[in-house]
């Protein structure tokens, strides 16, 4: 690859990046959050979007970041309140900066209309006017500003004496070139940012200015000379000058060290004191936590020995506990960046490494070595460090659904726009990890499930005031692990489903005869049906009868399942079961009717052998067994797949309690159990076709194909026989 197209493409992987944490920002701000730590990390992400842009010359991106971050820097200086309106433009900003980024990465064209109405929008909150090009960024930065030094305020008198700590002077030439303000860059932020490492003494040379009426608009004539006292290491002072290094003129020099007594105290105790006469463009500015060498050099006063006064030691102690923190705070946050063709490669290579490791312990069975054998400690040692490595790499290769959820935000907010409702978006479960897979091919249905939520679920304001219900409505997310698998959630505070509305819909098309008698599950299980829409009308959103049952398609195609809960008048519910990963799973070997095959351990509730008695007749087709209670639906397994046509003898073979996502448990038969081990999935739909009561398929240790079954299928089967079948009661007696 171009070694400027590999860096142009870390950019946009940054920009994902950032522009999560500009949706995580703004949503904690709309949440209340006061914190001016929030602001500011909305504002550096914005502020980073447009360096990197300007280094590459994306204008069109450059220009509306410019916009974007104005209005936040007002923000931050408190000089613009976050009411709801501007909160909704902020959010508009950030899905149109989503929109560019996106553009550009794809070089694909975007609505400029669309961009000068939304910088349009950001200048009258900046309390600018004019159209959008009153949003260029300004050919050079006249405003002045005053630094004030920050100082650190200790509310209590501490014992023992003060503590000292090295101070480091840094001084500053930065003379910006023309390209600088070309590309939105503002010296004065940049100054502000070196504020916030220590004290700042600035001086502006202007010897080399023109005289006025030869001076350019676009031109650079000023040159700052700056003084530091900081702490830091000159690397974070060069740091803050990364995104413009190629456009100035730049020198970083130490001309000195200093000691600076400080009196030791709690961190919890420092607080940021501002002089009074500071002025407001200042309000924002924080220092930085105390570093790892600090807190060392404050451990140590000068002239004291080792173990002098309680003081000391305190100090000490505290000191340690900074240090140590820093230490596992940078460790934390330590990441490297690796391509995803190379972590499928490893995940593949895991495969095969478990494939290899049961066909040896399957050689070795097969040998009659002895379970108490050295070989045999060793094939348990090789099982279990197999394990570890998959799970290692399962680990890196799973994320968090947050930003999956984030993305739908921007939906809820654009589909609440369109119908004129107002809903609102709460998540749950976040930081819920999953196989980067199934997070991808995930993002269609559950946008298509969102949209519904609100366009379908939500009623409109009138509705719900009425009704006795909050105007706005309603939409959680949440997401768990709940038995090996991801749960995920979409649920509304609305009207629920109609289904008479629903059923006189189905006859309408011709799906249903009108005659059926059907429950309220499968009622709503209607919603599937390809083809099936209870709108009234075409429109950008829903009416086309295609959505819910794409959306049943993809779930079951990554190996789960969908189930719906609605109680008319309070909501809806659409549970989404999915497997943690697609590439392996425990499962128990099983033999029916001579074939292998393998079921999902995560499924498997108990095993049993029945006795007399506790297997019975239920109509022609159908028999249920007796467990703890309750009567359980049996099914044969090898004669549900056609592998023999005749029911088994349940009192000769093994009975396995499966149990679904909601609860729902069944009864199988098998001939056999074989073992319990870890298998690869392989796509049979991929590499055959789809089977109705298969999941997907394995790779046994003597090389043998064995399938591995959708439980999910057999107990929707089994319940099925059993509602056709006459009560359990009458067939009994």
């Amino acid at each position: 690859m171009d070694p400027m197209a590999a860096i142009r493409e870390t950019y946009f992987q940054e920009c994902d990046e950032q522009l999560l944490e500009l949706e995580t920002g703004l949503a904690a701000l709309e949440e209340g959050d006061s914190n001016l730590e929030t602001v500011n990390a909305v504002f550096r992400a914005v502020h980073s979007i447009k360096g990197g842009a300007g280094a590459f010359q994306l204008a069109r991106l450059v220009r509306f970041a410019h916009a974007f971050e104005t209005c936040l820097d007002l923000v931050r200086g408190r000089k613009l309140a976050l009411s709801g309106d501007v909160l909704r433009v902020l959010f508009r900003a950030s899905d149109c900066l989503a929109d560019i980024v996106k553009a550009e990465r794809n070089g694909a064209d975007v609505d400029e209309p669309r961009i000068g109405a939304q910088i349009d929008e950001l200048n009258v909150l900046a309390g600018k006017s004019g159209g959008a090009g009153a949003a260029e960024p300004p050919a050079f930065a006249p405003e002045p500003i005053d630094f004030q030094p920050l100082t650190i305020a200790i509310d209590d008198e501490p014992a023992g004496p003060p503590a000292t700590f090295e101070q480091r002077k840094y001084e500053i030439r930065f003379r910006p070139r023309p390209a600088l303000y070309e590309k939105g860059n503002d010296p004065i932020r940049l100054i502000r940012e070196l504020a916030r490492l220590g004290e700042v003494t600035t001086a502006c040379e202007t010897g080399e200015a023109p005289p006025l009426d030869e001076i350019s608009p676009g031109g650079a004539y000023l040159q700052w000379r700056i003084e530091l006292k900081s702490d830091q290491p000159i690397a974070a002072v060069s740091e803050i000058f990364d995104f413009v290094v190629d456009d100035c003129d730049l020198s970083v020099d130490e001309i000195g060290a200093m000691a600076q007594a400080v009196e030791p105290a709690p961190a919890a105790l420092m607080t940021v004191a501002e002089d009074e006469t500071s002025g407001s463009e200042d309000k924002d500015a924080s220092p930085q936590p105390p570093t790892a060498d600090r807190a060392a050099n404050a451990a140590a006063p000068e002239g004291s020995e080792e173990g002098e006064g309680p003081a000391a030691a305190a100090a000490a102690d505290a000191a340690k506990s900074l240090s140590d923190a820093a230490k596992r705070d940078h460790a934390s946050k330590a990441t490297i960046r690796v391509e995803l063709d190379r972590v499928d490669r490893l995940i593949n290579l895991v495969g095969e490494l478990v494939i290899n490791q049961a066909m040896l312990s399957q050689r070795v069975m097969e040998a009659g070595v002895a379970r108490s054998s050295s070989v045999a400690a060793g094939l348990t040692a090789l099982e279990q460090l197999t394990r570890e490595i998959q799970e290692g790499v399962m680990a890196a290769r799973a994320q968090p659904v947050r930003p999956l959820f984030q993305r739908m935000a921007r939906i809820v907010r654009e589909v609440s726009e369109a119908t004129e409702k107002s809903v609102r978006l709460r998540t749950d479960g976040e930081a819920t990890e999953v196989d980067r897979t199934v997070v991808e091919r995930l993002a269609d249905p559950l946008t298509h499930m969102v949209r519904n939520a609100v366009d379908h679920g939500i009623e409109t304001p009138a509705e719900r005031i009425a009704a006795g219900k909050p105007e706005q409505g309603e939409v959680r997310l949440s997401a768990a692990h709940r038995s090996g698998r991801i749960v995920i959630e979409v649920a509304d505070d609305g009207a629920g489903i109609d289904r008479p509305r629903v059923r006189e819909a189905a006859i309408r098309k011709s799906l249903i005869p009108a005659d059926a008698q059907l429950s309220d599950e499968e009622i709503d299980n209607l919603l599937f049906l390809p083809g099936f829409s209870t709108a009234k009308s075409l429109s950008n959103i829903s009416g086309r009868g295609v959505g819910m049952d794409v959306v049943k398609s993809s779930i079951q195609a990554l190996g789960g399942r969908i189930t719906i809960s609605s109680r008319p008048g309070v909501g809806s519910t659409f549970s989404m079961s999915l497997p943690l990963t697609l590439a392996v799973l425990d499962g128990m070997v099983v033999k029916a009717a001579d074939q292998t095959l393998v079921i999902p351990l995560t499924a498997i509730v108990e095993t049993l052998r029945p006795r007399q008695g506790e297997v019975h007749e239920l109509g022609e087709n159908s028999r249920v067994i007796a467990d703890r209670d309750r009567f359980l639906p049996l099914s044969d397994v090898g004669k549900e797949l056609g592998f023999r046509d005749v029911d088994a003898d349940p009192f000769s073979g093994v009975v396995l309690v499966v149990e679904t996502e909601v609860s729902t448990r069944t009864a199988l038969i098998v001939d056999e159990i074989f073992d319990q081990r870890q298998v690869v999935i392989k796509s049979l739909e991929a590499n055959y076709r789809q089977v109705p009561g298969i999941a997907a398929a394995t790779i046994l240790g003597d090389g043998r194909v064995a399938l591995i079954l959708d439980i999910d299928t057999f107990v929707a089967r089994a319940n099925r026989k059993q509602a056709a079948a006459p009560p359990l009661l009458a067939a009994a007696s």
